[in-house]
Order: structure tokens, then C-alpha cells, then sequence
């Protein structure tokens, strides 16, 4: 019998431990001092933000009374973000529609270059490129970043008074409404890249079974759902902030 349930130990410990050691995907990192930089993720974020800043540049570098092209189209945006901002937050949405654009244009192009950039065909040591948000690390990132703006709202606006929505409107659901502030930044991180992660492998075996014609709706499809996702990622955050800036949202 002692036999036995030290055999059943032993399994179990070796088990756990193969699992643990289980990694999806291999990536390609930077030994910085003592610590591991995910070098994927930086290269691929620094070439959107390199989009973003460069198209920014073009389009206001000379602007006009009336605006036209680029102009044009960024103020377009702008006044979109503005909406967007000042739906969710209120009439005090004004400092922060920096932030919520940046989140919006920062996901919206990511989401784009995992299906208009080649980034496959760059070679890697160990690993390949994606999209930023193609990638967890990305996703929590930014879901925590939102954390931190909505509770910086909250505390700014109200002070300490901003903790009693903790037992409103009763003591009782004080388990629950902690719970509610640590399921938001998950919520926000695994949606934004389980429909990203899901887009570009629906893609990949697409083109690998019919390479010709099908995937090609699809990856349209993806362009159009990917644009959904950085406008839901924004909008939530947004009506964070608001909800922790009036108390109900």
C-alpha cells in the first residue's frame, strides 16, 4: 500500500511538474541585467507606434484653416474619440480623451498589422512576429493601465470617499464589488486577445487548407472585427473612468 501511494506521489509530482514546464509558443527574448525583456512584443509595438507618430506628423505638418487629406481625416478621428469620450465620461470628459484615443489608435493599428504587415517573414532566432495584441502580455498591459486611469479618476474626483462604492448599496455586496474591480482588467485583456489570437489562426489554417480564394473574405472579415475590438476596448474604458467619476454608470 505504501507502494502504491508513493508510486501515485511520484506521478502526481512528475505530472505537475511537466505541466508547469508547458510553454505555447516559442519566443524570442533580451537578457537585460537579470531580467527577460519579450522582445517580440517590443519590436512589433515600437513599429505601430513608429505608424502612428510618422502619420501624425505628415498630416499636421503643414495645417490648413480648412482641412484636407490627412488632416482631414485625423480631426475626423478626433472628433470621433471626442464622442466616444464624451458618451461614456460626461461633461468632464475633456482630460481624458488623450488617453482614450491613444488606446483606441494604438489598438486599432496593432490589430491591422497582424493581418496588413508580413510579419512572418521576418526571421527570428527563436519565435516569429504577430500583432502586439496578438500577444497576452500586450492585452494585460493595457487592461491594467486602464485600471490604474479609472481608479486615479475616482480618487481625483472624490477623495477617499471614492472606496464607499464598496458598500453601496449595501455592506453586503462588499465581496462582490472588490471582485467586480479584479474581473474588469481581466475581462478587458482576454476578450481583446482571444478574438485576435482567434482571427489570425482562423487565417493561418484557412490559407493552408485553400489558399486561393477563401481566406480572403475572412481576412476582411478580421479587418472589420478587429476595428470592433480596439473601439470595445475603448468604449469600456472610458465608461470606467465615467462610473468611477460619478459613482453609476
Amino acid at each position: 500500500m505504501n507502494v502504491l501511494s508513493c508510486s501515485i506521489n511520484t506521478l502526481i509530482k512528475e505530472g505537475l511538474y511537466e505541466i508547469s514546464g508547458v510553454e505555447v509558443g516559442q519566443h524570442f527574448y533580451w537578457q537585460i541585467g537579470g531580467f527577460q525583456v519579450h522582445a517580440q512584443v517590443l519590436i512589433t509595438s515600437w513599429v505601430v507606434i513608429a505608424i502612428l507618430l510618422g502619420s501624425a506628423a505628415l498630416a499636421v505638418r503643414n495645417p490648413q484653416t480648412i482641412p484636407t487629406g490627412g488632416q482631414n481625416f485625423f480631426e475626423f478621428v478626433l472628433e470621433f474619440i471626442r464622442d466616444v469620450s464624451q458618451t461614456q465620461i460626461g461633461e468632464e470628459y475633456g482630460p481624458w480623451v488623450p488617453f482614450i484615443g491613444t488606446l483606441f489608435l494604438f489598438i486599432f493599428v496593432s490589430n491591422w498589422s497582424g493581418a496588413l504587415l508580413p510579419w512572418k517573414i521576418i526571421q527570428l532566432p527563436q519565435g516569429e512576429l504577430a500583432a502586439p495584441t496578438n500577444d497576452i502580455n500586450t492585452t494585460v498591459a493595457l487592461a491594467l493601465l486602464t485600471s490604474v486611469a479609472y481608479f486615479y479618476a475616482g480618487l481625483s474626483k472624490k477623495g477617499l470617499g471614492y472606496f464607499s462604492k464598496y458598500i453601496q448599496p449595501t455592506p453586503i455586496l462588499l465581496p462582490i464589488n472588490i471582485l467586480e474591480d479584479f474581473t474588469k482588467p481581466l475581462s478587458l485583456s482576454f476578450r481583446l486577445f482571444g478574438n485576435i489570437l482567434a482571427d489570425e489562426l482562423v487565417v493561418v489554417v484557412l490559407v493552408s487548407l485553400v489558399p486561393l480564394v477563401v481566406p480572403i473574405p475572412v481576412m476582411f472579415l478580421g479587418l472589420f472585427t478587429s476595428g470592433i475590438q480596439a473601439l470595445i476596448f475603448a468604449t469600456l474604458a472610458a465608461a470606467y473612468i465615467g462610473e468611477s467619476m460619478e459613482g453609476h454608470h
